[in-house]
């Protein structure tokens, strides 16, 4: 479904320059490009972002690039050289946001720390995406997502016990920590404009992004002592609530609510316990969880998952089948929802993206422009800058741009 002519996004006329790569300052930037920022990307001559080269390519680019760098614009500029920083500092001397995930130090080493970039530009808001923070005895150790996955607590509840954890599937720390930064970059802006404040740092660690979301793990262990270990499909400590053999395929049920745990007691005919005063409460289910799923599973497995999902669907009971990407393409919720949209690429190609969220009802996001080609929009920048185009060609000369 494409999208439709929408009104003026909710960030139209806010500047962001991101000289981020790969994931997680990317993905920051990407998304206030969905909704109306002007992203201008920030990449090394030749290679660009390694991003344009990660997993599945079409016609030599990333068909993740696609997603990650819509509604951007890309200036290829050399970082190293003396003049690249200068065209750099330009750049963010004009600009509201700049976005950077590399290892602490970097910016620094170039000349752009925060205190001498603020000197031209006082309202400027950086946000600063790294494995352990800006401080601290770790800050100059590399951090990949991963990393900060395994020591935000993450990583040691995936799977199942007693066995080697395992990641979720995808890069959910780089993730997390560019929405944290999100919400980061926008509240420093609410102070900037409603409060009149300056401009300000905003420093995200990837393992604090991921630890921030562990829930109930660091109190659990400080009260009791407690050290939460994988329980697989299951959600320990709130019951019932797993994943259940059907004929067919696994569901997933949620019938941890007490009038929602009645419900599923009388469709899989199981009123007895649906009745039992002990099981009237979370604490009486999570006592007998292991009763509670193997009378959901006896009810399941004899039955197809279509079936299974028609009938607690009836019942109002939570429950859902595990999709895959084709089941999520093929999906009319997500259709009718604007969540699966065509998108064409530079090269020309269709293809299908994962759609706009959060869905704003008066200013909502959308794409304006696809992923751009390495140094497609150098020229139009620079020009923004006052430079002409004999200027330009000797910065191209010198291979200081692209």
């Amino acid at each position: 479904m494409n999208m439709p002519q929408l009104t003026p996004g909710a960030l139209k006329g806010l500047r962001v320059v991101e000289m981020g790569q790969l994931i997680a300052g990317p993905f920051a930037a990407k998304t206030l490009g969905d909704f109306g920022a002007d992203v201008i990307k920030i990449e090394p001559p030749g290679a660009g972002d390694p991003l344009r080269n990660w997993r599945m390519l079409q016609d030599g680019t990333s068909v993740w690039w696609q997603v990650q760098s819509r509604n951007k614009r890309s200036i290829a500029l050399d970082l190293r050289s003396a003049e690249g920083q200068d065209i750099a500092r330009q750049l963010i001397a004009q600009a509201d946001v700049l976005i950077e995930n590399f290892r602490p130090g970097t910016m620094e080493g170039w000349g752009m720390d925060y205190e001498t970039l603020a000197k031209t530009n006082p309202g400027l808001v950086m946000l600063r995406i790294s494995g352990y923070g800006q401080t601290g005895p770790y800050r100059d150790l590399p951090g990949f997502g991963v990393i900060g996955e395994a020591m935000g607590g993450l990583r040691h509840l995936t799977g199942e016990a007693d066995r080697i954890p395992v990641r979720c599937g995808i890069s959910i720390g780089d993730t997390l920590a560019a929405l944290h930064g999100i919400i980061g970059v926008l509240m420093a802006l609410y102070h900037r404009k409603v409060n009149g404040g300056q401009g300000q740092v905003i420093d995200v660690a990837l393992n604090e992004a991921v630890l921030n979301v562990m829930e109930s793990l660091i109190p659990e262990y400080s009260a009791f002592g407690a050290v939460r270990e994988p329980a697989g499909s299951a959600l320990p400590g709130i019951a019932p609530s797993n994943a259940y053999r059907c004929a067919d395929g696994v569901v997933l049920i949620a019938g941890n609510g007490d009038s929602i745990f009645k419900r599923l007691m009388q469709v899989i005919a199981r009123e007895d316990l649906g009745q039992d005063p002990a099981l009237a409460n979370n604490a009486g289910r999570v006592a007998r969880v292991q009763e509670l799923d193997a009378a959901i599973e006896a009810w399941t497995q004899t039955r197809h998952v279509a079936d299974v999902l028609l009938a607690l669907g009836e019942a109002s009971v939570p429950a859902g089948r595990v999709y895959t990407a084709k089941d999520i393409v093929e999906d009319p919720h997500y259709r009718a929802r604007d969540m699966i949209l065509k998108q064409k690429t530079r090269d020309g190609h269709e293809i299908d993206v994962p759609g706009i969220v959060p869905k704003l009802m008066g200013t909502p996001g959308q794409v304006r422009s696809p992923a751009p080609k390495l140094g497609d929009d150098t020229n139009a920048v620079l020009a923004e800058l006052g430079m002409g185009l004999e200027a330009i060609a000797q910065l191209r000369h010198k291979k200081v741009v692209a």
